[in-house]
């Protein structure tokens, strides 16, 4: 009787292992899918009250399973690939909401983007209900309308260089160079040197790109492009739902609607490589 005690205690606790080893993939899973089929509902019934084609770029800071270590996201290729995608499937005459949630990226990446927000003939609304820095802010400056939280946040859109060892703001690079002679600088600071100045012209000339047309006279347009590209912050410089609103004027709005906090609780950090970035379900509209 001892002996079979002892079988069925070693049984039961097999099985107890085998469950909570069951468990642990099946959970995250299960919650996994949820999170998606609830992020879908809310899309589908946001998309319907405003009229629009909803598509999220949404990086939230994630951590890796098991050790635990920040695992930050930023806009990229793969990022630019599906939303340009969802951009040309949408039909021309449906507006598009794009909800950003991110702390930039690519410069590439942000460019497609930005010119394809542009390009789309119907009204282009960005909805920022938290930052959208750098590449975010590039492409918010593509749409029609920047929805925002009162307390939310736009950044620069100044060039960063640099490499593993680190990066610097183009800007500051020129400053430096401006104050050293050339016998002084090693051929890589030179190299940095005229990167900046290049990509400084570029941004310049991409942002004359987004925003024309989109005010009546090129000082207002300028003006812009010398606060968000000039240098004179630094790279996560805020400017808040009222600086935007003064230097962009009308376009930007401060009242986001309710249903986008209620999509931003469904974003929460993920544990794993499988991560929400970009999501959209289309709006069809009846021809009849």
């Amino acid at each position: 009787l001892a002996q079979t005690g002892t079988d069925v205690f070693n049984s039961l606790l097999s099985n107890a292992w085998f469950i909570i080893f069951i468990l642990l993939f099946l959970v995250p899973m299960l919650q996994k899918n949820y999170l998606q089929a609830e992020r879908k509902r809310v899309l589908a019934r946001l998309g319907k009250s405003r009229g629009t084609q909803v598509i999220t770029l949404i990086h939230r800071q994630e951590t890796i399973s098991f050790l635990g270590i920040p695992l930050a996201r930023y806009i990229d290729i793969e990022d630019s690939e599906k939303v340009l995608r969802a951009i040309r499937r949408a039909q021309k005459d449906v507006p598009i909401d794009i909800i950003l949630h991110t702390p930039g990226g690519l410069a590439l990446a942000a460019t497609q983007i930005a010119m394809a927000l542009k390009s789309h003939p119907a009204r282009k609304t960005v909805i920022v209900p938290h930052y959208a820095m750098s590449g975010g802010t590039l492409i918010a400056f593509a749409a029609d309308k920047i929805v925002m939280d009162p307390h939310a946040a736009l950044g620069p859109v100044d060039p960063q260089l640099g490499d593993a060892q680190g990066s610097y703001p183009a800007t500051s690079l020129l400053a430096v160079a401006e104050k050293k002679k050339i016998d002084e600088m090693d051929d890589k600071t030179l190299v940095y040197v005229e990167e900046a100045r290049k990509a400084l012209a570029q941004m310049r000339e991409l942002l004359q790109k987004i925003l024309d047309g989109k005010f009546n006279d090129a000082a207002s347009r300028d003006r812009i492009i010398e606060e968000f590209v000039s240098g004179k912050y630094t790279h996560d410089h805020p400017f808040m739902a009222e600086d935007a609103r003064d230097l962009l004027g009308e376009c930007v709005e401060i009242n986001v609607p309710e249903e986008v906090y209620s999509l931003m609780e469904l974003y929460r950090m993920e544990m794993g490589r499988s991560r929400p970035g970009v999501e959209y379900v289309p709006l069809m509209r009846d021809r009849h």
